[in-house]
């Protein structure tokens, strides 16, 4: 068996054959007296929106990219979905990347990515994924509204979700984004209940995840919409992921709330970011001074600043 042909999983089986075959003895004797005095734990509770596999086949994942891909956006749940096994298979999901040309993307970071398919030629997906990137062409956007109509799942990462927002397939539902853009989000889209506080949100076939790491959590929970928690538990085992979000969509508390300015630290109220009091562009109102760490976050707030203010009391 050639090694470059394997998958990660293949490897690490066949490279743990021997030191496994050497400790069968003692572990099956550890094994069985643990099975004997432990007690047998309670079976995890069903999610409230299973999705139906294929009764044979891949689940096709794509991936839509364009300049400005975020990484970890991608590559989390595309790790995710490759690295779910039932059995001998390791099929079960079917992952590729779309873009609106074959030319590559320049992702964050500098990385380059040649896509599989181009808007013209992708399969029809089950699941797409949308990461923070660029702004979307127009194209973009008609392949998103297309190709939603026939898929189990549309999802969004982190700042993904201003680009699923432009779909208008968003509009009058609840969704999330990345901590430091739930404001812009609410301020571009008030007909979208944005949530804070949220890991992932979830309306019909549509959910966006927070920011970056929370994809590696909504793809978790899609595997467990699938298969189950004992099949997406041990997706997350096999990735050495002990992160528990996937099991609650409302367990990023950390940012419920905005961390507060203050005269010596202030925060632009647009993103939460720490400014520079000495040199940060300011505002007046209702006798308060607001500071900003960019002129578009001024004019942001500006433009409402009682519906801003507003939204921050809810925080």
């Amino acid at each position: 068996m050639n090694p470059q042909n394997l998958t990660r999983r293949e490897l690490l089986r066949a490279s743990g054959a021997a030191s496994l075959a050497a400790a069968l003895p003692f572990s099956l004797s550890a094994g069985q007296s643990q099975q004997t005095s432990a007690k047998k734990a309670p079976p995890p509770a069903a999610v409230s929106n299973p999705l139906k596999p294929p009764a044979e086949g891949s689940i096709p994942v794509a991936f839509l990219l364009s300049d400005g891909a975020v990484v970890i956006d991608f590559a989390g749940p595309w790790e995710v979905f490759n690295n779910v096994m039932i059995g001998n298979r390791m099929d079960l999901f079917q992952t590729y990347t779309v873009s609106e040309s074959a030319k590559p993307v320049q992702a964050s970071g500098g990385m380059q990515i040649v896509p599989n398919y181009t808007l013209a030629n992708a399969p029809q997906p089950k699941i797409i994924v949308i990461p923070a990137q660029g702004d979307p062409t127009q194209p973009m956007l008609d392949w998103i509204r297309n190709s939603s109509k026939l898929a189990d799942l549309t999802m969004s990462v982190c700042t993904g979700a201003f680009v699923l927002a432009q779909t208008g397939l968003l509009a009058g539902k609840s969704a999330t984004t990345h901590h430091g853009s739930l404001m812009s989000l609410q301020i571009a889209y008030p007909d979208i209940h944005v949530k804070r506080g949220a890991r992932f949100v979830e309306e019909g076939n549509l959910a966006t995840a927070a920011g970056l790491s929370s994809g590696i959590d909504l793809a978790l929970h899609v595997v467990e919409r699938y298969y189950g928690r004992d099949v997406a538990t041990e997706t997350a085992y096999s990735l050495e992921y002990q992160g528990q979000g996937w099991m609650n969509a409302n367990s990023n508390s950390a940012y419920a709330k905005l961390r507060g300015s203050t005269a010596g630290h202030p925060r632009c109220p647009i993103c939460d970011m720490e400014v520079d009091p000495t040199d940060a562009l300011t505002t007046q109102y209702h006798g308060k001074t607001y500071r900003f760490c960019s002129a578009e976050h001024k004019q942001q707030f500006d433009s409402q600043p009682q519906t801003i203010v507003d939204f921050l009391q809810q925080g």
